[in-house]
């Protein structure tokens, strides 16, 4: 069974109602998240890709978790949320090696204990708060730690945990893309594919500089989402890119090469700027074609 489900989500920790009772100014993004965690849930994934912008970065190369499990804790206005997951070794071991095979760089890399099954991944809140969404919202007391005991249950999907290399050619993450897509057909489960994405850090007030690009951007990535085409976003120039302080181009470009492999089509629930920290979000859902 191929990719049953895919979307692109954005990662402020707002969004979050446990740690943020007023989502500020994107009330309609947390909807959509909601909303995009029952249209996952409706497919019946058995595990969650996952790429993110924040975790462990490997200069030049992909970076895939080879531990057995992940943890992590956002602390926010006094509250906090906690998460531990399994991390499906079978399917991460997979993609490496359908990905290397295809000369994509490819580093996996582990944490804490040496035997895999006892070693803990960090977790970030690139990815905390999208699994939040897709049924990993149990937030047991303590369990936010590498070195806690895993829960009892486990209330969602394992997970492969996946952060791009922004020094690899920009294509690079599209084939990385359609290597997930064959390994998960081979292996046979059903998945779905999520890119963890900001957009613009650069509207009105951010604390980069605002500048004119962010909008601009912005505008060419929703219309890129909502024609099903996040590949189009390979034709951005690098100073826009950079002018615009974007994070969410190289996960959604590994979306774009799973869609080469298995088309999809789907919808844009929702853009708005969040205002606190001036960064453009998004949530697109997609469903095989």
């Amino acid at each position: 069974m191929p990719i049953v489900f895919g979307a692109v989500v954005p990662h402020g920790w707002t969004l979050i109602s446990e740690l943020a009772e007023d989502p500020g100014t994107t009330p309609n993004v947390r909807k959509a998240m909601v909303e995009m965690g029952k249209r996952c849930a409706a497919t019946n994934p058995e595990v969650i890709v996952i790429a993110g912008p924040h975790n462990v970065r490997i200069d030049g190369f992909v970076a895939v978790a080879e531990s057995g499990r992940a943890a992590g804790t956002l602390l926010y206005q006094g509250n906090k949320v906690e998460m531990n997951v399994p991390i499906d070794i079978a399917l991460s071991d997979a993609i490496v090696a359908t990905a290397r095979d295809r000369g994509v760089p490819v580093a996996s890399w582990g944490y804490a204990g040496n035997q895999r099954q006892e070693s803990g991944a960090p977790l970030d809140w690139g990815i905390i708060v999208p699994l939040w969404f897709l049924g990993h919202d149990q937030n047991v007391d303590g369990s936010g730690d590498v070195l806690a005991p895993k829960p009892n249950v486990d209330s969602g999907p394992p997970i492969v945990l996946i952060n791009p290399s922004r020094a690899l050619p920009l294509e690079t993450n599209v084939r990385f893309g359609e290597a997930v897509a064959d390994a998960v057909a081979r292996d046979g489960r059903r998945a779905a594919f999520i890119a963890s994405c900001d957009w613009a850090h650069a509207h009105e007030g951010s604390r980069y500089g605002a500048h004119p690009d962010a909008a601009i951007v912005d505008d060419l990535v929703i219309e890129a989402l909502k024609a099903n085409d996040p590949g189009r976003l390979i034709s951005l120039e690098p100073q826009q890119i950079k002018n615009a302080a974007i994070d969410g181009l190289w996960q959604a470009l590994m979306l774009a090469g799973v869609m080469n492999k298995v088309p999809m089509t789907g919808e844009v629930l929702t853009y708005e700027i969040e205002s606190q920290s001036t960064v453009g979000m998004a949530v697109a859902t997609y469903l095989p074609a």
